[in-house]
């Protein structure tokens, strides 16, 4: 007997969402009004909120993120107050993290412990599609908090995203953004 959650080597897993009346169905009580599926979008990084973290009583968040063809998703950063883990739906994504890099295709995911330095880029020429869980799950609204300040054909607002990245822990080496796109035939950050 072949059980009905079987995998086939071409299909990429499904998830869904489960309502729970005493969690999902209440409106939102973040303090920027994010809703389960609101999607967010700067530089070549989609984000959609699968599973907010209030309905878990703040012990992990869960995304989904998209990232551009040749793309960097972030500069190195560290987070110092939460984990992460990627899990690839379609594409490969491209990880460093303490001087290793990692790959990871449909299927595989990547764990990205907190005080480490890393980043993630698609080095590939289709779009990648990937679950971020993210543990304890605050910082699912860092994407939502800093999209006003990297708006497409505007200068980003350092200040301000300065001030986002202080709020969630984040430790950001900008630095490394000129040499990663070099390094791995990115194309620039626009």
């Amino acid at each position: 007997m072949q059980h009905q959650l079987d995998k086939t080597k071409n299909q990429r897993p499904s998830f869904v969402t489960i309502r729970n009346n005493a969690t999902m169905n209440k409106t939102t009580t973040n303090s920027l009004n994010i809703k389960v599926g609101d999607h967010v979008f700067f530089r070549a990084l989609g984000t959609t909120y699968k599973l907010l973290t209030e309905s878990v009583a703040g012990s992990a968040g869960i995304v989904e993120h998209t990232l551009e063809a040749m793309s960097l998703g972030s500069p190195m950063h560290k987070h110092t107050r939460e984990d992460e883990i990627s899990f690839v739906l379609e594409g490969e994504l491209t990880v460093i993290q303490d001087g290793q890099i990692q790959t990871a295709t449909a299927g595989q995911c990547i764990a990205k412990p907190r005080n480490i330095f890393h980043t993630f880029w698609n080095a590939t020429s289709q779009r990648i599609q990937f679950i971020e869980v993210i543990v304890p799950g605050e910082f699912q609204y860092y994407f939502a908090e800093l999209e006003p300040y990297l708006k497409a054909g505007q200068p980003p607002n350092i200040e301000k995203m300065k001030e986002v990245r202080e709020k969630y822990g984040l430790i950001v080496d900008p630095t490394s953004i000129e040499e990663i796109i070099i390094k791995f035939g990115l194309k620039p950050v626009s």
